[in-house]
């Protein structure tokens, strides 16, 4: 019993590490890579638990998604072309 309340516990860290990743509006690969340098967790356990995540928050990440390709659209915009509007 031990060894399951561990793995739960080990998930739930990873869980909460995600959410700190989505409040810096890290993608999931941003996370994953962060995870694995800062907290030495490999990208499939982050991979893994972010893809839970999705099926059970499907319209947050929709928005999220979208959200992040808006930012990065408009970062784009502002950098890609110098007109003085």
């Amino acid at each position: 019993m031990g060894d399951s309340s561990a793995a739960a516990s080990y998930i739930h860290t990873v869980h909460h590490l995600i959410e700190e990743c989505i409040l810096f509006n890290m993608s999931k690969e941003e996370c994953m890579e962060a995870l694995s340098k800062h907290a030495n967790i490999k990208p499939v356990i982050t991979s893994t638990v972010w893809k839970e995540l999705e099926k059970e928050n499907k319209e947050f990440f929709e928005g999220y998604t979208k959200r992040r390709e808006d930012r990065a659209t408009a970062e784009w915009a502002r950098n890609g072309t110098r007109s003085n509007a």
